[in-house]
């Protein structure tokens, strides 16, 4: 019987401790910068009595999205039954997990006092949508740490199966979770909407594939570890597939609220004279995050032609990680520049920015704290690959064959024989 071999990665090479040292320094810059804005207070950063989330919280949504759909690929091998993606299940839960952490670390951090996480958890508040996701957030991380013991430990592998299904339903709780925390503030009319869940959960899916396949490939190729034609050819279809489905929700959301009175102001403001958030919505969020890919993941390359394959796979997957940025920034800080409607069908008159579309400009601590927040998702995966053995030897295509992949009749007789997990 064949099997895959997985291996820990030697970590003696001098980029490999550069990456920790730099992702390390980043995490604990991040740390500074949140003490820095609790001694000085929030006025040193771009937020305001306004815009209450920055830059912060746009990279943690972006990365507790990510990690759901980082999971996508254990969940396909594992729940649907697809041993293509076998020998990567196990990578897949170790970037879910760091994605998420990554996340909350951003969250915890940007309180002031992160302490006070402790009193949602023994006083919580199940009114609050907030609360609940404190749950499904440990939750997610208890589960998909189970997952992972299970897939590397050969006398659990028959339950594997139990436990993927449990993941990825929680998952998707998770995900409509996070969506409803918009979704159900009324008071702003660029969340109220309950499209926002069905459109967090596609997002996930294709934000967490595109960090999956860039990791994934820059890894392997930094390892010197072989990826094959067949497996990048199945992730540009599969990262395609969940682009375009993220488009198709993209524009239901906004017709929705066309059609919806209350809702016009606000896309108009994102679709038309939104300024910069109409800029970063049209030319990030669709062009880039949107358009570009499906081109570059579209196009018609010779099957065998690894290069290619690989170069339009990175470059697609990098421009669904741009677009999704856009995303989120043009949702959560597009959404809070947008007025109040204090009294709907009222004309307000006050001197407190009644009706005046608010100003933001994230400054170096805030984005600092943002980007540690990556950086730490990042230590965790060098950390985990170093110790234990999430990766394997290698994905040539004679591997992922063997794997259930329909094989050219030239290399059938390699492929014959089924691979262990």
């Amino acid at each position: 019987m064949t099997k895959v071999a997985y291996r820990e990665i030697a970590g003696q090479s001098a980029s490999y401790w550069a990456a920790v040292v730099a992702c390390a320094l980043m995490a604990a810059v991040g740390v500074g910068s949140a003490f820095y804005m609790r001694a000085e207070g929030h006025h040193v950063t771009g937020m305001n009595n306004q815009i209450v989330w920055g830059m912060p919280h746009v990279f943690a949504v972006f990365l507790i999205v990510a990690a759901s759909g980082a999971l996508n690929v254990a969940s396909i091998a594992s729940v649907f039954g697809r041993s293509l993606y076998k020998p990567l299940a196990r990578l897949s839960g170790l970037l879910a997990i760091a994605l998420l952490i990554g996340g909350l670390w951003n969250l915890v951090l940007d309180l002031g006092r992160p302490g006070h996480i402790l009193a949602a958890v023994l006083y919580p508040n199940f009114r609050s949508i907030f609360a609940w996701n404190i749950y499904l957030y440990t939750g997610f991380l208890v589960i998909v740490g189970f997952y992972l013991w299970f897939m590397m430990e050969r006398r659990l592998n028959p339950h594997t199966h139990k436990v993927g299904v449990l993941a990825f339903l929680w998952r998707l709780v998770l995900t409509t979770g996070t969506g409803s925390i918009f979704g159900f503030l009324a008071a702003r009319s660029a969340y109220d909407s309950a499209v926002l869940a069905p459109l967090f959960i596609l997002t996930s899916f294709a934000l967490g594939l595109a960090i999956f396949a860039l990791v994934l490939v820059a890894g392997f190729e930094t390892l010197g570890r072989p990826v094959g034609a067949r497996l990048l050819a199945r992730l540009r279809q599969l990262l395609a597939v969940f682009v375009a489905a993220v488009l198709y929700f993209v524009a239901v959301y906004h017709l929705t609220n066309i059609y919806m009175a209350g809702h016009r102001g606000i896309e108009s403001f994102v679709l038309l004279n939104g300024g910069i958030y109409t800029g970063l919505f049209w030319l990030g969020q669709v062009g880039i995050g949107g358009a570009v890919p499906l081109v570059l993941l579209l196009r018609r390359v010779p099957r065998d032609d690894t290069t290619r394959l690989r170069r339009s796979l990175l470059a697609g997957a990098a421009a669904v990680v741009a677009g999704g940025l856009c995303q989120f920034y043009v949702l959560i800080i597009g959404g809070q520049a947008y007025p109040l409607k204090m009294f709907p069908g009222m004309v307000v008159r006050s001197s407190f920015y009644d009706g005046v579309v608010h100003s933001y400009i994230p400054r170096w601590p805030e984005t600092v704290l943002a980007l540690s927040g990556v950086a730490v998702a990042a230590l965790i995966v060098l950390i985990g690959v170093r110790l234990l053995p999430f990766l394997p030897e290698g994905l040539a295509d004679e591997v992922v064959s063997a794997h259930g992949a329909r094989p050219p009749a030239a290399e059938a007789e390699t492929a014959k024989t089924a691979v262990g997990a």
